[in-house]
């Protein structure tokens, strides 16, 4: 599902877990992003916490890896955080289709 986040845009960790149907499990997807971050066809650098913060960042190889991966993209980041979050927000549940 990931794979789908378009470039230039992020989504959170529960909004995943919430188009997945276990909106309580953001955590697990977390996870999942922990053990992604390093392969390349896996945008991990895209999923942020619910307000837009780089919280997994310090999976990445380098601390500043995933900030460069987003600004490469045209997002810019500010101590951490996603500026204007809301206008890059892809939300799962309404741009995808719920099988």
């Amino acid at each position: 599902m990931v794979r789908l986040i378009p470039n230039g845009k992020v989504t959170s960790y529960g909004a995943i877990a919430k188009y997945l149907g276990s909106k309580q499990s953001s955590r697990m997807v977390g996870w999942a992003m922990n053990a992604s971050h390093t392969k390349k066809d896996v945008p991990a650098h895209r999923v942020v916490n619910r307000n837009g913060m780089l919280t997994g960042k310090n999976h990445f190889d380098t601390p500043d890896k995933m900030k460069s991966l987003l600004e490469q993209e045209g997002i810019v980041i500010h101590e951490d955080r996603v500026v204007d979050f809301e206008s890059f927000f892809w939300d799962p549940s309404t741009e995808l289709e719920i099988p």
